[in-house]
């Protein structure tokens, strides 16, 4: 699997007029899925370690992997289409039966917050990876426009 899969992290979330982008990359490049604000707000009150007053469906898909003994693999970015992004999660369950892995569709949104809040790998396919379009550049100019203003927010 390791040559079919790059191992990424999210490098940023940014808030857009019609939602978020999520910067998500490897060592090679950073690539954009656009998502709709809950699900950018839940990645973003994740990786900043909140806690939420009340469960959210991310939350609640926790307990339930948690009460039926099912633990999340990974996650997998496994295709691309027209700038539509589609993910498979990977769960894996073992009891008395035996071991089972079982694969899931999923939107990449929903399961990269899964795999945030379980502390478990992202990939991304390869052919995913090296079709995208990359978007280090700009990440790196929005996060260097965002310290400038945070900073003259600071000394005003």
């Amino acid at each position: 699997m390791q040559s079919d899969v790059v191992a990424v992290t999210i490098k940023g979330v940014m808030p857009t007029a019609n939602g978020c982008a999520v910067f998500i990359g490897g060592e090679e490049k950073t690539f954009v899925i656009y998502v709709d604000h809950s699900v950018g707000n839940a990645i973003q009150m994740t990786l900043k370690g909140e806690k939420r007053e009340r469960p959210l469906t991310h939350d609640l898909i926790g307990s339930l992997l948690l009460g039926l003994d099912a633990k999340l693999d990974h996650v997998v970015i496994n295709d691309v289409n027209d700038g539509t992004f589609f993910a498979r999660i990977l769960l894996r369950m073992e009891n008395e039966l035996g071991k089972k892995i079982i694969e899931i569709d999923a939107r990449p949104s929903d399961s990269i917050v899964l795999a945030l809040q379980q502390k478990r790998p992202i990939f991304a396919a390869r052919k995913v990876y090296d079709a995208v379009e990359d978007m280090t550049e700009i990440l790196e100019r929005v996060l260097k426009q965002q310290a400038e203003e945070g900073g003259e927010e600071e000394a005003t």
